[in-house]
């Protein structure tokens, strides 16, 4: 459905060198934006901090939304990453449980992952729980907004485990529960900055009750 990789870098690092090059650039915008915040963000500090010359910034990267949207990626590619570890791990007695360890992935990134509070899939929070900055809604795709991506990403892993029927009623549902998933957990670090628990639990619930009309129950 979705192409989030292209356009996101200027030209791809074809050495190791230079895929270390843009890890570190990556590293570094994650721990200044827990540290100063997206808006006093500089690529000339970005650059500086991970040891490349700005040329080499600008050979990978347009600009600081790009950089930004780079980590957006990475971040959407590391949290399917840990699900699908989790997944493999676990013996799921039904999908709920699923639900669950996915909400529980994405607390722990908010609590652990740099940068993640602030840049977690491409919209930028400038204080814990948003708003989000305007424009940033689309940060993985001009034409689609996040939650329709991490929806699409969400589908494929649903799909492949559970043997879910395809169709556009599962494709709308998983919208559905990945934009009231998102509300609620933007609500749960607003009130706590490392995410209030009993919310975090309203979060499964709903995610789970609303989903129940959708996924198979045995």
């Amino acid at each position: 459905m979705t192409n989030v990789s292209g356009g996101t870098l200027r030209r791809r690092p074809a050495q190791r060198r230079s895929l270390e090059r843009v890890e570190r650039m990556l590293d570094e915008c994650a721990r200044l934006l827990d540290e100063v915040g997206y808006e006093a963000l500089t690529t000339k500090e970005v650059a500086r901090r991970a040891e490349v010359p700005i040329g080499t910034f600008y050979q990978f990267f347009p600009d600081k939304q790009g950089l930004v949207r780079a980590l957006a990626l990475r971040n959407l590619e590391a949290f399917l990453g840990r699900v699908t570890a989790r997944l493999a791990t676990v013996q799921l007695s039904d999908w709920t449980e699923m639900v669950d360890l996915a909400i529980d992935e994405f607390v722990a990134m908010k609590r652990s992952t740099p940068g993640f509070a602030v840049v977690d899939f491409g919209e930028v929070l400038p204080t814990p729980g948003g708003p989000a900055l305007k424009g940033t809604e689309r940060m993985l795709d001009a034409a689609l907004e996040n939650n329709v991506i991490v929806a699409d990403r969400l589908r494929t892993i649903t799909i492949e485990l559970l043997g879910a029927p395809m169709g556009p009623q599962l494709d709308r549902a998983l919208i559905v529960a990945v934009e009231a998933a998102d509300a609620v957990l933007k609500l749960a670090f607003r009130s706590r900055r490392d995410g209030d628990p009993e919310l975090i639990g309203e979060c499964k619930r709903l995610v789970r009750r609303y989903l129940s009309d959708y996924l198979p129950n045995d």
